[in-house]
């Protein structure tokens, strides 16, 4: 239990750092990192799966189309995931790409009832109604939707959905998904450089050198949540998750200096209330469970 409830913390911390990752390679077109962190994310897990010799799972997986089928598009989903996240951070909208993490939760709870029939607790429809007027609010303050927090929040709930029901483990499912989408990735750097241009060609070793880290900053952070979802209830993995959001806006807010005025903030307040009665309807839950 507590290893893994370590696991998973480091993981939520790792992804609630990558900002200031993202942040070193802010003179890189956002759609380029996303490109490279493909590409090195496909070697490390490549060294991976070659030091713990599992490859017999690949063989299996090229005569099922329906898999291919299925984690094609969960690759393109965290594709889309990884761009708009970068996107986000390059633009100085790093507050924002927290409130999509931050209502993520709820999210799965309305995709797990309209999916998957599962049948959410009152508690966990007050939670997802306190959040909905908290996005409401967000929306009337800005004059638009907050699309940046709900197309992250939609993209990752739909690619967890599918992993949910996915046939492969978090290492062969990221190592399918890096592969499938390899092949674009590879052919687009390789089109910048072949006309003078991308951080092959124009960055420096610096640049180089954190496009190449961004690889095993992708890849070992999902390894250990998996480590750590594997030893603790599910309940305390879902609160554990906030640690990433919270982070992403600490940094937004403190270190970036992005606007975070009161009358924003309300919408936070609201969420993060929901956020809380959605904890301690899973805890109590949790508790009873165990109780039996």
């Amino acid at each position: 239990m507590n290893s893994g409830v370590l696991y998973a913390a480091l993981a939520y911390t790792f992804w609630g750092l990558l900002p200031a990752f993202f942040k070193q390679l802010g003179h890189v077109n956002a759609l380029e990192v996303v490109m490279h962190r493909m590409v090195w994310s496909l070697v490390f897990l490549m060294l991976v799966l070659a030091f713990l010799k599992r490859w017999v799972w690949l063989g299996e997986v090229a005569r099922q189309p329906r898999v291919l089928a299925a984690f094609a598009l969960s690759a393109l989903l965290l594709s889309a995931n990884w761009s708009v996240y970068v996107w986000a951070v390059h633009n100085a909208q790093v507050v924002d790409a927290s409130l999509g993490y931050f209502i993520l939760p709820l999210v799965n709870v309305g995709f797990g009832f309209v999916f998957l029939h599962e049948r959410p607790r009152p508690l966990q429809w007050l939670a997802v109604a306190v959040a909905a007027a908290g996005v409401v609010w967000l929306t009337l303050q800005a004059g638009r939707l907050p699309w940046i927090a709900l197309v992250l929040a939609a993209t990752f709930g739909i690619y967890g959905l599918l992993r949910k029901v996915a046939t492969l483990g978090a290492l062969e499912g990221l190592t399918l998904e890096t592969l499938l989408l390899a092949p674009i990735a590879v052919g687009m750097l390789a089109w910048w450089s072949w006309h003078g241009e991308g951080a092959l060609v124009q960055g420096n070793v610096a640049t180089l050198g954190w496009l190449l880290l961004g690889g095993p900053l992708t890849a070992i952070p999902l390894l250990l949540f998996a480590t750590g979802a594997r030893r603790i209830p599910m309940a305390t993995l879902g609160i554990l998750q906030y640690i990433s959001p919270s982070l992403q806006m600490l940094l937004g807010v403190w270190l970036y200096g992005e606007v975070f005025d009161p009358a924003r903030a309300l919408g936070f307040y609201l969420i993060w209330l929901a956020l809380v009665v959605y904890s301690v309807d899973s805890l109590h839950n949790s508790r009873r469970q165990r109780s039996r």
